[in-house]
């Protein structure tokens, strides 16, 4: 057994109590292996913010290298396609379609804000809601996770053009959409046109329809 791992500590720990000395246990495990409250920070970012940082990074989940889908397509797909393609306002797992785990893209930080790590777009990464749940609190080095390149928006742009297009080929699909739908895919929609078009020049993309490896 490495005497430096951390199953190591507690072994060492486990040693000393067995013979009685919890002294020196309480010694090792505050020298060697302290705890250290972490305490959780929440954050929450527009639209357009996070949509800014998704197109930055082409839509990558930058902890698996996998391509994500503009969440207004994700929410648009349970509309025209129903119980195909569930969705859950609660996010039930039993309710909701693995999609909007495994391709719904969300801000995370690279360092956790509670470690230490800041809260700007130097630090923000785009992430799955499924690794940002796992990533949680934890930094990569403690998962042996790794940070993927971010990819060219040119070749994938999470369908973000084609949310634009299908919606304006097809006006009355948010009209007949119910309320709590049709708000949440109009303000996706107008921070998807707002970062397509950009702030100081236009972005082009090229919709790629490949299959996703």
């Amino acid at each position: 057994m490495r005497v430096d791992s951390k199953a190591g500590v507690l072994f060492e720990v486990c040693a000393a109590l067995a013979a009685g000395d919890s002294r020196s246990a309480k010694a090792t495990i505050r020298s060697r292996y302290p705890f250290k409250p972490v305490e959780k920070i929440a954050r929450r970012y527009s639209e357009r913010q996070s949509m800014k940082l998704f197109m930055r990074d082409g839509f990558i989940d930058r902890y698996t290298g996998n391509r994500l889908v503009n969440p207004g397509v994700l929410r648009l797909l349970h509309v025209v396609l129903g119980v195909d393609f569930p969705t859950h306002p609660n996010w039930k797992v039993s309710e909701t379609h693995p999609a909007f785990w495994e391709l719904f893209p969300t801000v995370d930080h690279f360092v956790p804000v509670s470690r230490g790590g800041s809260d700007d777009e130097s630090n923000w990464v785009t992430a799955s809601m499924l690794s940002n749940q796992a990533k949680d609190q934890w930094t990569v080095e403690h998962l042996g996770w790794e940070l993927h390149p971010a990819g060219p928006v040119e070749e994938w742009d999470g369908l973000s053009r084609w949310l634009v297009d299908y919606l304006a080929a097809n006006p009355t699909v948010l009209a007949e959409a119910a309320e709590s739908h049709r708000r949440y895919i109009r303000t996706w929609l107008t921070a998807t046109k707002a970062a397509i078009e950009g702030d100081d020049q236009p972005v082009e993309f090229r919709l790629s329809v490949q299959p996703v490896s």
